[in-house]
């Protein structure tokens, strides 16, 4: 799909996510694309926790295309279209709380297109499904399930991080099984809708554009324990939050005004965490990153003007010489001096940091084990606490 194209379509996007809310804060922004020497049928369940439990009508929209960067870019760039595939078969089930691969036989409801079970999709194209009801018992997860087909070449765009839901995958069409025997866990690979909705009127539609940090990565898998699954909890439902986290991704990729930042313009709040990658891989300068974020706020702010822009410091991640200076001052601007259309800035930096002298470090009682920077389930529940009391105050 042309760029042109895609910058024609959010009055379209956003006239039903007015009338939907933000299912989920499992984030399924994309950053891989399957690649395959031969053609392929293959089917995907993931379980879900939904904001929300019992009697629901839900609607899925899709985004054929790669989100923000993958490593150095060898295999997926931000902006980049998926490929030609179709849709055979895809359903939504009570999940239970197992986990096990199976689902409730009886609740499984398929998911159509238009009227059809199946749907062909094509490169770079965004679309969406009917409206689905569904009854799901409280503490019970969503189960999707759909099985896609596609010949050789790149196909469908995924999240190859870490896994923070369990989801299931096996060769063949069987989204409407309900026994999970066929079934073997994925590692490294989420296939979801871009969205999942429910109807639902919301006080605010809140997007959460960041990296692996907001996405949650190294954080307990189902545990809902990163920063903003806990904020979204504290905020309460009628918040509508949309999180679109990714692993590796800079603000580069946004500033490049794609189908990543067409995402994030469906918001009427939205709350930029982004950089951390841009100094490590992207080895971008202050002044790179800073005109790169400047870019993001102005091309969020003139798809619309009302928009309300906060943007996060960048997180400390345990970095060393020219790094660390590039970090240093990006985030003194950023507390000094943001971006004109920022409404405030939420110091994300002062609550992981260790006390001066080593800022640019994060608490040890933060981070993943290994030694990992990325912050754990204990720093997701103190940035939380420090961003809803700061949230209140405005």
């Amino acid at each position: 799909m042309e760029q042109k194209e895609m910058q024609d379509m959010p009055v379209q996007d956003l006239a039903l996510m007015k009338e939907y809310g933000s299912a989920t804060v499992v984030s399924t922004a994309s950053n891989y694309i399957m690649d395959r020497e031969e053609a392929f049928t293959h089917t995907y369940r993931t379980y879900v926790r939904l904001r929300e439990q019992g009697k629901l009508e839900l609607r899925f929209w899709f985004s054929n295309a790669v989100d923000s960067t993958w490593d150095q870019g060898g295999v997926a760039k931000g902006g980049q279209s998926g490929g030609n595939w179709l849709i055979e078969a895809a359903f939504v089930a009570d999940g239970g709380t197992g986990r096990n691969g199976e689902v409730s036989g009886q609740s499984q409801v398929p998911v159509t297109f238009g009227g059809s079970l199946t749907r062909l999709v094509r490169p770079g194209e965004t679309f969406w499904s009917d409206t689905v009801e569904i009854e799901l018992p409280q503490g019970h997860d969503l189960a999707f399930s759909w099985t896609i087909a596609s010949g050789s070449g790149r196909s469908v765009p995924y999240n190859t991080e870490q896994m923070l839901v369990t989801a299931y995958n096996t060769p063949g069409k069987h989204a409407d099984e309900a026994e999970g025997d066929l079934f073997a866990l994925s590692e490294n690979l989420l296939v979801m809708p871009a969205w999942i909705g429910y109807k639902k009127q919301s006080h605010l539609r809140m997007v959460f554009f960041g990296d692996s940090i907001t996405q949650g990565v190294r954080t307990a898998k189902d545990g809902y324990d990163y920063w903003v699954a806990r904020i979204a909890d504290g905020l309460g439902a009628d918040y509508n939050v949309w999180n679109i986290g990714s692993g590796w991704a800079r603000a580069y990729d946004a500033a490049a005004d794609g189908p990543w930042l067409h995402k994030a313009k469906q918001g009427e709040q939205v709350l930029i965490a982004l950089g951390v990658n841009d100094i490590d891989i992207g080895e971008r300068s202050a002044e790179e990153l800073l005109q790169d974020l400047t870019s993001i706020v102005s091309s969020l702010k003139a798809n619309n003007s009302e928009a309300d822009i906060i943007l996060f410091t960048v997180p400390p991640f345990n970095f060393s010489g020219n790094r660390e200076q590039v970090w240093r001052k990006v985030n003194e601007v950023l507390r000094t001096a943001p971006p004109a259309g920022v409404s405030r800035v939420f110091d994300i930096a002062a609550v992981l940091s260790q006390p001066a002298p080593n800022e640019h470090q994060v608490r040890p009682e933060f981070m993943s084990p290994g030694n990992d920077p990325h912050p754990n389930g204990v720093a997701g529940k103190a940035v939380a606490e420090a961003f809803l009391q700061w949230y209140e105050r405005k």
